[in-house]
């Protein structure tokens, strides 16, 4: 014969073992080449995302700060300190 009897049943189950084993490998590569671009791809378009989010941040605080010059402002006043009324000198001059 020639050298692969069929009938040797520890042959047969070596051969079989070799072959699943192989098998195996080959998915488990497939596998990790898949997840590795898959992860590559999230990590680039999470890193893209966040590149579009922190100049649009920029933009957002260039187009204040030139809301600011335009009105003459350095500082920012607080929230609080622009819902104060303003007192009219007139009216402190009148009650004297």
């Amino acid at each position: 014969m020639d050298g692969h009897d069929t009938d040797d049943p520890k042959q047969s189950t070596a051969d079989m073992t070799v072959f699943v084993q192989n098998l195996l490998q080959q998915m488990q590569s497939r596998f990790q080449t898949m997840s590795d671009s898959i992860i590559s791809k999230n990590i680039l378009f999470i890193f893209s995302t966040l590149i579009a989010f922190y100049r649009r941040i920029d933009e957002l605080e260039q187009s204040i700060n030139d809301l600011r010059a335009e009105m003459g402002q350095e500082g920012t006043p607080s929230p609080s300190t622009s819902l104060k009324p303003k007192e009219d000198p007139k009216a402190a001059d009148d009650s004297a």
